[in-house]
């Protein structure tokens, strides 16, 4: 493969005072390899997400999902991670809605029972994996947003508890 191999690692913070706001970063290189093999669920040292000054030292990290190159998603009941055909109802990975069209208008249904047969990948993480779904377990020292918009963010931050 011609380049280097990255994830695209989506940082979710949950405390409440961040209203649930999610964060985009790249890990490649070492840390790239760290990852390989990990199954969600799996808690992480967020040191490996990010570069340099922007690594989220001190933060705790549990794997919550993903995605592959094709967009399909990971399931956490599947094992391995290779794609799997599986017969599902709604959750990850399906909707479980049919839509019927009336009167040239369209109408969505939620049948209990639908299933549907879908191509989804498995819970381990591989070199297909594209985007991770991290979300924060233990906070570090600094802010999430502190730590990945740079010290612009830090100072304001600081500023706003003096008052």
């Amino acid at each position: 493969m011609a380049g280097e191999q990255s994830f695209k690692a989506v940082v979710n913070d949950t405390k409440p005072s961040s209203e649930g706001k999610s964060y985009s970063m790249e890990i490649s290189g070492a840390n790239y390899n760290h990852f390989l093999g990990k199954k969600i669920g799996d808690s992480v040292d967020g040191m490996f997400v990010g570069e340099g000054d922007s690594a989220l030292t001190g933060y705790k990290l549990e794997i919550t999902g993903g995605s592959d190159i094709t967009g399909r998603p990971m399931r956490p009941d599947l094992d391995g991670s290779g794609v799997k055909s599986v017969l599902i109802t709604a959750g990850i990975g399906y909707k479980g809605k049919k839509y019927v069209n009336k009167n040239s208008k369209e109408y969505r249904y939620k049948y209990d029972g639908l299933r549907r047969r879908r191509n989804l990948r498995g819970n381990v993480i591989s070199q297909d994996t594209r985007q991770i779904n991290l979300k924060v377990v233990e906070s570090g020292k600094r802010s999430l947003a502190a730590v990945i918009d740079g010290e612009e963010a830090a100072v304001e931050q600081t500023s706003g508890e003096e008052e």
